[in-house]
Order: C-alpha cells, then structure tokens, then sequence
C-alpha cells in the first residue's frame, strides 16, 4: 500500500472534514454537525452534512458520503493519490515516499502489530490463570467484572522477568521485534533483555483503528517506584498522539454529544462501567495539543474531569494554558473537578451513575477555570497586587488567536475586574490580625458549593523560569545520580520539581525516565545512560559546581539516612526559592508600575525572605 492507513489517520485527524467541505460549500452549524446546499446537485433547501466527529459528509440530494479524500476526488476530479498529496501538504503531513524500504517499513508495522496482539493475548490468558489470582482479586475489589475485563482486554504480566519474551520466542517472534515493540527492556550495559511489564495488571492501548499499539500496567506490588508503567515510546506507540479508549469512545461521543476525558485507565473503565462509555484518558501525562485536536474531533466542548486533589488541579491550570490559543468560536473546554480526595472510580463505585451525572452537569466553562487559575491562592490584599493578578489575565487572554473570540473574553474579563471596587467584595476576618481579606468576586458557584476562586491553592498561577544556576539543583542532581536508589521514593517530587539549570533539569528528567522503566537504580548504570544520552559534560559540571561542604552527599559510602535527610530538605527548600522568585518578580513589575509604600513594603518582604532562605541553607553545622 502506497500510503499507509496510519498517515491517512493522521491527515484526518489534522483537517476536519468541515474545513475541507468549507472551501467549496457555505456551512451553517446545525446542531453537532454543519449544514449546507449540495455542491453536487442545485437546491434551495440544504441536504448536505459535515459532522467532524464522524469524519465524514453526507449528500442526500445526490446519495454520496464519504471523507475529505472521498470529497476532494468528487468535486475536483483528482486521484486518490492526487487527493491525499493535496491533503497531506494542507495538513503538514509528510508522505513516505514509494520506495521499497517504505513499502518493507509498512509490511515492518503490520508485523509489529502481530506482535503487540499476541502479547495481549498472552496477558490475558495469564490473568484467568493461578498466577494471575491476585489480580484477579484487586479487579474485583474494583468492582470491575469480567464482562469489562473481557471488553478491554485487561489481563495479568506476570512476576517472571522472562515470561513474555520465552512466549513469544516459542511464536517465532524476534527479540528484535520485542525490543521494537518496548516488550523487552534491552541496552548496552543490560547483558540479558528481559519483560519491561512484570507483576502488572495489563492494560492495552490502541490506535483509533482499534489497533494494539502499546500497554500501560499497574504495579500489584507497593514496593516498586512506578505504580503505572506505559510503553515507551516506538513506531507504534506516540502517547503524547493518544487517547486511552479513543476507539470506543468516538461513537458514543457522538450519540451524547460529549466526550469525558479523565486521568486513568481505570477511571475510563468505572465510567463505561455505568454507562457512560464516551471517555477517554491521556497516557499518564498531562494533556498535549495533538490530543487535545482528538478531543475537539469527538465533540465541541470536551469536559475534563480532574481528580479532586492537588494534581487534578494542577492539570486543570495547564489545561487551561494549553487550550488558550487554540480557542475558536464553538470549540472550549468544560471543567468538572471531583471533591476533594476522590477520582471518578471512587465516585463511580460510591454514588454510581447519578453522582457522575452531578458532577459532570456541573461542570464549568473555561473562562471560568482561568479566572480561577489566577485568583485562587493568590496574595491580593492590596489593589497593587491584585492590580498583577489583573495583568496576567489579560496575558492570558492575549494568547488567544481568534480575534473574534479573544475580544470577548476580554470584555468578560474586563466585566469581571470592574466589579472589583464594590464593597461586597471584602470579607471580614483576614489573615493579618483580622483585618480585610480579599474575595475576587464574579466566580460562581457548582456543586462544590464555594466559589470557584476558593477550589484549592493547587489552581494559582505557576511559577515562572528565572534565575542564575543553583548550587542546590546542583546538589539535587548530583546527590541523585550518586544514590539513586533514594528516587524510588522520590520519584513523583523529581518528577515535578521546577529546575532552571538545564543541565540540572536534563539529568533529573533521565532520573526520573529510568526508574519509570524500572531499570536497576545502581549509579553505573545511570551515568552510562547518561553518557548514551550525550549528558556526561552537563554531569561533570554539576558535580563541579555542589559546594564543598555537601560533597559529603556525593560519596558510596554516605550514611543513608542523613542523606535522605538531606535531599529532602534540599527538595522543600528549591520549591519554596521557585515560589519566592516568582512572587519577587510579581513585586517588581507591581513596584515598576507604581512606586508606593505598599509596593516597596511587599518587594522588601519578599527579598527578605529570600535572603532568609538562602541562610539556612548557608548554616554552619548543617551537614
């Protein structure tokens, strides 16, 4: 085949079939699809269709549907080639070119989907055996039934490091194509590959075609570092291109004119479980813009639905920025966010279908979410700074590429902060000796029953990048790659710590990336990833730059528990500094604008706190 079903998937998921019917027909939006006179037959009154979420157009005056290739090849008289060469460029879309190695490539993928289907085979027969007992039971106590296990394909990998690998060598598959595939976890400095999934609940992860591209696994054991573990990424797997349940979901996103996006696979399956079978989850990470396209596909305001802890609301925020500038006039995102403390399996088993209705039927428009997101947890007792809240808003809103669309959310905005002078909008009993605290007024209320601006400190804004090189990311890094086995309890606070040094943030990011591998924490065997990965310069120089007195932290034989110890104060201390700093220079624009004593007074305060911080870390006697 010339042009392989995975780049025509990709052609159509870029180009709505509204955008391309819309060069030739006048399209009104009617309902959840557009509406126009038949480019194939004269008519006063409309029977021609566009519905995006379907991909497809249909004709009832001229009995013709079919996809943006199916419409060009009809109305412009091209060729399918013709017509997907014309598509690609509109899209972006690098075509492979008709050469035998693209023609071997293809038949390559056919095969490694073999091997990614006989691997969920494998899982699944495991989890209906002795071995897979355990899994069996956590299943049920997630109240997920075999009816569901059989319809995700769920199964078990078991404990065995080479279970997988001897099963599918006895099937004639390759190592090669099990490494290819990030069954096996192969390298270097690994003498013997071995099964990357082992004593997981397996989850499979397909294409939009249903096919089997990936896995993500749930540890059974509490002693490993990573709880999920995914595939990593290969020529099947893009996880930042996919949507957990997409291939499912698209139909009945349609038939409810929503779609759900929530953070994991179960919490997809605790929904579909009670009938709501139109969600969708990124791969354990936070929401990107090609699945953010996915989402807008399927329906034209998704709702998010975030855990109600600190996390869920930290992706609302990024979800917020991400979706700014990709706004458009009846494209948006709707947010529902959990109480405190439950996902949507917890409330799926608890309250069942009608809690999730309640939740869901209270979910908020984004303007909302934005003005949430700078409001909530902000320090803006005085009008200097909530003067600063104000300016971020309007950044904010000055991301937004629609001109039509970006004019109205500055004139809510601007509506919103003119209600800021009403007296309602001060509430006795303040955090400084009962003074005045200020409450931003126009949020409203959902089920949460509070103010939108009070949802949790973890939707404030995000701290900015800024700063010289730190000897305590240096630190961090350094003290890491000599110990660590400490990540594995550290794992997650790595994983969202805020470096700026580059050669800090490079090396924790690979920290990090090996040990959600579940690859042996021993120091040789990361610094030689690092060296692989082109890091062993950014390591000399870090180690070069921990100051005299922390090098103790560098040595084998440092004693475990004051080193722990010791990260863990480093830890809490760079997230207060990266909290500081952005609160100093959030005081420097206010003072830049107006040189008061208020202003002075909030840039002394900071600064002064800065200069404590850097103290202790200075203290004699703290190593």
């Amino acid at each position: 085949m010339r042009y392989p079903p995975h780049i025509l998937d990709e052609i159509r998921a870029r180009l709505p079939v509204s955008s391309v019917v819309g060069r030739k027909v006048r399209l009104k939006k009617a309902g959840r699809e557009w509406r126009g006179l038949s480019p194939f037959n004269a008519e006063k009154t409309p029977s021609f269709y566009a519905n995006d979420q379907k991909g497809r157009y249909f004709d009832f005056s001229a009995g013709k549907d079919g996809d943006i290739f199916n419409f060009l090849m009809e109305t412009e008289g091209l060729t399918f080639p013709e017509a997907v060469e014309r598509l690609a460029a509109d899209a972006g879309v690098p075509l492979p070119k008709a050469t035998p190695e693209a023609i071997a490539q293809e038949v390559r993928r056919r095969s490694l989907h073999e091997v990614m289907d006989l691997a969920a085979a494998f899982f699944e027969a495991n989890l209906h055996r002795g071995i897979g007992r355990a899994a069996r039971d956590y299943l049920e106590r997630r109240a997920i039934g075999e009816e569901t296990q059989a319809a995700f394909r769920i199964g078990y990998a078991p404990a065995d490091r080479f279970a997988l690998r001897d099963h599918l060598a006895a099937k004639d598959v390759s190592a090669e194509a099990m490494a290819e595939t990030g069954l096996l976890v192969t390298g270097e400095d690994i003498a013997v590959p071995y099964d990357r999934f082992r004593d997981r609940i397996m989850f499979p992860i397909a294409d939009s075609r249903g096919q089997i591209v990936g896995f993500g696994g749930r540890a059974m054991s509490a002693d490993v570092p990573a709880k999920y573990l995914n595939s990593p990424e290969t020529p099947l797997f893009h996880k930042g291109r996919l949507l957990y349940n997409h291939h499912r979901a698209r139909g009945a996103a349609h038939e409810a004119g929503t779609v759900i996006a929530v953070e994991g696979y179960v919490d997809v399956i605790a929904l579909a479980q009670v009938g709501l079978r139109h969600a969708v989850a990124p791969l354990g990470t936070a929401l990107t813009e090609d699945q953010l396209g996915l989402l807008w596909r399927m329906s034209d305001e998704p709702i998010l639905c975030f855990d109600g802890d600190a996390a869920g609301q930290r992706a609302a925020a990024k979800a917020v920025g991400l979706a700014l500038p990709h706004l458009a006039p009846g494209k948006s995102l709707r947010f529902a966010l959990l109480p405190q403390g439950q996902d949507p399996d917890d409330l799926a088993r608890s309250g069942g279908r009608a809690a999730l209705d309640t939740v869901l039927a209270g979910a908020r428009p984004l303007v909302d979410m934005l003005w949430a997101r700078e409001w909530d947890g902000a320090n803006a007792e005085t009008p200097e700074r909530r003067a600063a809240v104000a300016a971020r808003l309007r950044d904010a809103v000055a991301t937004i590429r629609d001109e039509t669309l970006r004019r109205f959310y500055r004139d809510e905005i601007e509506a919103r902060l003119r209600q800021m002078g009403r007296p309602a909008g001060f509430e006795r009993g303040g955090r400084r000796g009962g003074g005045q605290t200020w409450q931003p007024p126009g949020t409203s209320t959902g089920y949460l029953s509070r103010p939108i601006g009070q949802v949790g400190p973890a939707i404030a804004r995000f701290a900015d990048r800024a700063g010289a090189s730190s000897a305590r990311e240096a630190l961090i890094a350094a003290a890491l790659i000599a110990h660590p086995d400490i990540l594995h309890g550290e794992a997650d606070s790595i994983a969202t710590l805020d470096m700026v040094d580059p050669d800090a943030r490079a090396l924790c990011n690979l920290l990090v990336e090996s040990v959600l591998h579940g690859e042996p924490a021993e120091p040789e065997i990361i610094e030689a990833r690092a060296d692989r990965a082109g890091l062993r310069p950014a390591l000399d120089r870090l180690r070069t730059r921990v100051r005299p007195g922390d090098r103790w932290m560098l040595e084998p034989a440092a004693d475990t528990r004051r080193l722990e110890e010791a990260v863990r104060q480093a830890l809490v201390l760079q997230r207060r500094a990266r909290t500081l700093h952005s609160e100093k220079r959030a005081a420097e624009r206010a003072f830049a604008d107006d040189q008061s004593e208020a202003t002075l007074s909030w840039l002394q305060e900071v600064s002064a706190e800065l200069t404590s911080l850097d103290g202790t870390e200075a203290e004699p006697g703290r190593n």
